[in-house]
């Protein structure tokens, strides 16, 4: 298959953060991409994107670039909201999966990790947060099946929950997670027919990170993050969830996506 163009779709880890280098975010698309001779790259990732920013702004920019391969990173910051709904994020993710396959795209994506594992939280918004990452990766499973795109599983990817694949907001890979990342698309697009170069997992050119850089960054970055999204994470402590919406397993006959949100 000859590869003309990769796209990123997502939110900050497509955008690359984390990653920091001489003039800005490197990330695991550059790295992908530099493993591919004669191809084109387009990144239309946005952070703190949403999978309905994806399906309505950065699906239509990836379309018009005819491309032959794309990665879909995104969904996290859907889990973070007040206004969570499994079932929106089905039918997003579903329409941005389709649209992609339907214009001969090979098309992967992720299922994600315990993100309460590497980023400490209280016990109760912890077990919440978890819980609707196991709801939307059900709804990956799904679409993964009907659609027929690849996937790669954060949860089980060697080294996930080490310290140094992480930044030091343990939010975002660190370069070695970038790298990491980049290894497992490309061995997934393999699988896909595109070929492609090695990815190395030798970190160079990132910034080095020490145990004290996450202490720091905990102490003076984390936790004011989490007082400026107490609108959305801290009803979440005293408020029970409410009662999950229906949802397929995969196999399972799900209505048709209307196109409407």
């Amino acid at each position: 298959m000859l590869f003309r163009v990769l796209v990123l779709l997502g939110d900050s880890t497509a955008v690359g953060i984390g990653d920091l280098v001489p003039g800005g975010w490197r990330g695991f698309g550059p790295i992908l991409s530099s493993a591919y001779s004669d191809n084109g790259y387009r990144n239309y990732a946005v952070s703190g994107a949403r999978l309905a920013d994806v399906r309505r702004g950065q699906l239509p920019q990836a379309l018009r670039d005819r491309p032959s391969a794309a990665v879909v990173i995104a969904g996290v910051n859907d889990t973070l909201r007040s206004d969570f709904s499994v079932r929106r994020m089905h039918e997003d993710l579903d329409h941005v999966c389709r649209e992609l396959s339907a214009a001969g795209v090979s098309v992967v994506t992720v299922r994600f990790h315990d993100q309460g594992r590497v980023f400490k939280l209280p016990g109760k918004l912890r077990r919440v947060l978890k819980d609707r990452i196991d709801e939307y990766n059900r709804v990956v499973d799904v679409v993964v099946a009907r659609h027929g795109v690849r996937c790669v599983d954060l949860h089980t990817m060697p080294g996930a929950y080490e310290l140094e694949t992480w930044a030091v907001d343990r939010l975002h890979p660190s370069e070695l997670g970038h790298r990491m990342l980049a290894r497992a698309f490309a061995d997934e697009l393999r699988v896909l027919g595109h070929q492609f170069g090695e990815v190395s997992l030798e970190c160079s050119g990132g910034r080095e990170l020490t145990v004290w850089h996450h202490v720091a960054w905990l102490a003076l970055k984390g936790v004011p993050w989490l007082f400026r999204r107490g609108a959305d994470l801290v009803p979440l402590l005293w408020n029970d969830e409410s009662p999950a919406e229906a949802w397929p397993v995969p196999g399972e006959v799900f209505p048709a996506d209307t196109g409407r949100l």
